[in-house]
């Protein structure tokens, strides 16, 4: 019987790589997913990316056991010749079907709906101090709530994106709109375009939005030859402006990014406003009409612009520290070019993520980041469960010599800083006008 079989080669396979012509293998049977680009609901850019490839980790990874029936509508007939899995495929694979028995994937405790309240609580309090006092102190205090309001709602949406915390899909969706789009004025559509996209492509220079900050930031010199990134599908000129920014970077990082969520909230129009296709594009316009009516409006019931501009300062300021936990995890860790390998799935995601080191008690304020090695090895899993597969995901990486760091808050700060100004310092040694230090160069190259 296995002789009928048709075969084609990994070198054939990886020709079916082009937009028209999408082909990957999962567990060595071959499916055509040309059509289903338009229809994934993780959107055509990581079947893009993936393309050409056996996917059979990252689709373990991010699909639950009921989609696996699905997939035979999209078989061509072909199977991949010498097809193998690797000993750390097989073990990775093997944590996924134990923590899916012990039912991990499926219990999500009471955690969203206690964090929903207490985000109800925060809008109550400061929308209460900014109508029913004169306080400038307390004013100031609110903006700040309102700032810590956008952290916590960030990290339902967060979930939210990742995994379905409410009990239907339908609730699902209206959380997502509820704590992206009405309370924080950022588009949920755009942040899992951006966020599956990293998750596929963690640490590519040229791939990985979550790492193209230019010409603000670069954590590599390897964003010196001016790369094009292919997910804004636009040049990264590193020019005069950039080297000058870049020099400069480990001292402006903090100022920036108090001031980050500027950007969020263009990119959330940029995306919705655009020809590509977004999925409810009217339900993700209207979620930001909502913010963009209460939240100036709040705003505006300050008593002078003085309080205004400094409740809006404390806002952007105080949610600030979330930007500077996104970063934490990936700008100090290994750094690559080119697209994802999906054969060394495992590889990828430690090598270019760190985990913060904290007591159990801190966990709310890292909203999951905190294992972020395990997150992006098993980004379904629930948070309230990253803790307790903590131990299997170092025993994993130990016996197969993967790399599992892990730092304080403030160590990983200091790493995080350490990559900025390493990099910046190579981009002044690019405005010398001297032969390039090789030497030099491959002693300091980050990644």
């Amino acid at each position: 019987m296995a002789e009928s079989r048709r075969y084609i080669s990994l070198a054939d396979l990886e020709k079916h790589n082009k937009p028209g012509d999408l082909w990957i293998s999962i567990q060595g049977k071959i499916y055509d997913v040309t059509k289903w680009g338009d229809e994934h609901p993780g959107g055509a850019l990581p079947l893009l990316n993936l393309a050409g490839q056996d996917v059979t980790d990252a689709f373990v990874a991010y699909h639950p056991g009921s989609a696996w029936k699905y997939l035979d509508k999209f078989f061509t007939g072909y199977y991949l010749k010498d097809y193998s899995v690797s000993e750390v495929s097989k073990d990775y694979r093997r944590l996924v079907s134990e923590f899916s028995k012990m039912g991990f994937f499926e219990k999500k405790g009471h955690g969203a709906f206690i964090l929903l309240c207490f985000v109800a609580l925060l809008f109550t309090v400061s929308l209460w101090g900014v109508l029913w006092t004169d306080s400038t102190w307390v004013h100031l205090g609110c903006g700040g709530l309102m700032g810590f309001l956008w952290i916590q709602s960030g990290w339902l949406g967060h979930d939210s994106g990742h995994y379905q915390i409410m009990m239907s899909p339908r609730l699902n969706r209206f959380a997502q709109i509820l704590t992206g789009n009405c309370l924080a004025g950022i588009s949920i559509a755009w942040w899992k375009w951006d966020h599956n996209a990293h998750h596929i492509c963690c640490n590519s220079v040229d791939f990985d939005p979550d790492l193209q900050h230019m010409p603000f930031f670069a954590v590599s010199s390897k964003f010196f030859s001016s790369l094009t990134s292919y997910f804004y599908d636009r040049k990264m000129n590193f020019d005069s402006v950039a080297r000058f920014l870049v020099s400069y970077q480990h001292w402006t990082f903090y100022p920036v990014m108090c001031f980050a969520r500027i950007n969020l909230f263009a990119q959330s129009f940029i995306l919705l406003l655009s020809k590509r296709k977004v999925p409810n594009r009217g339900q993700e316009m209207l979620g930001l009409l909502v913010f963009w009516i209460w939240y100036p409006l709040v705003v505006s019931c300050l008593p002078n612009w003085g309080e205004r501009i400094m409740f809006v300062v404390a806002s952007f300021a105080v949610t600030g520290i979330q930007h500077i936990q996104f970063c934490l995890n990936h700008f100090s860790s290994s750094v690559f070019v080119g697209p994802p390998s999906s054969k060394d799935w495992c590889e990828v995601q430690t090598g270019g993520t760190l985990n913060i080191s904290c007591s159990s008690w801190m966990d709310w304020f890292h909203g999951g980041l905190q294992f972020q090695i395990e997150h992006h090895l098993f980004p379904r899993l629930p948070r309230c469960h990253l803790r307790k597969i903590s131990p299997f995901v170092m025993e994993l990486c130990k016996k197969h010599n993967l790399p599992y760091k892990s730092a304080s808050f403030w160590k990983a700060n200091a790493m995080t800083v350490g990559t900025l100004r390493a990099a910046a310092l190579q981009a002044r040694e690019l405005t010398k006008p001297v032969p390039k230090n090789l030497v030099w160069e491959a002693v300091n190259t980050h990644g």
